[in-house]
């Protein structure tokens, strides 16, 4: 896709975020409260495959584990159009940093407190976006937040792991357990292969 339609679905998606904060959460219980833009998105100007976002949302860090769905991002990511469009949701806890080995210097783009980010889209659409993301971690920094989302990541595949078994043999659908079940190992793994690299 077009640069100028990568940083419009980026836009859009925020303005969906606003919308759906305000209705009641009976309707749309999972919120978001922060957006941040990610990867290639906040490089120079050219056509890209698709778009990262994390969506940060005000739910307990277990529930929110890396490469995981919390429950209701179904619904959310059709609301917002996101199922629909070349967007990549990360989703993540507020009660924990956003970054990390993949989300690396994240640009907030949009906030439940303050809207729109007009300074970050701005410099997505002029290329700049080396311009508003935040300085690097340390060594250190990283290696300590990547070993608090393996114990996170770890729990929620113990958690998948013991759903899966008690579901296995019952009747019905697996897929609801089998595919939390796939999402944790990604994320464990993921974060296992990350700790490695960096020692």
């Amino acid at each position: 896709m077009k640069w100028s339609r990568a940083v419009r679905h980026v836009e859009e998606l925020a303005a969906k975020c606003g919308e759906l904060a305000g209705l009641p959460s009976s309707i749309h219980p999972l919120r978001a409260v922060r957006l941040w833009a990610v990867g290639d998105i906040l490089g120079a100007p050219r056509d890209l495959e698709r778009v990262t976002v994390a969506v940060v949302v005000d739910l307990p860090v277990d529930d929110v584990p890396w490469l995981s769905e919390p429950h209701g991002a179904e619904h959310w990511a059709n609301a917002t159009r996101a199922s629909r469009n070349p967007v990549r949701v990360l989703w993540r806890s507020a009660h924990a940093p956003v970054w990390n080995h993949h989300v690396d210097r994240p640009a907030l783009v949009w906030d439940a407190a303050d809207g729109l980010v007009e300074e970050t889209v701005a410099a997505l659409a002029d290329g700049r976006g080396e311009q508003v993301r935040p300085p690097a971690p340390g060594a250190d920094e990283l290696r300590a937040r990547l070993s608090d989302e393996l114990a996170v990541s770890l729990r929620a595949l113990r958690r998948q792991t013991r759903a899966y078994e008690e579901r296995r043999w019952s009747p019905g659908k697996l897929t609801t357990v089998s595919d939390g079940l796939w999402r944790a190992s990604d994320g464990y793994l993921d974060l296992l292969d990350a700790v490695d690299r960096i020692g």
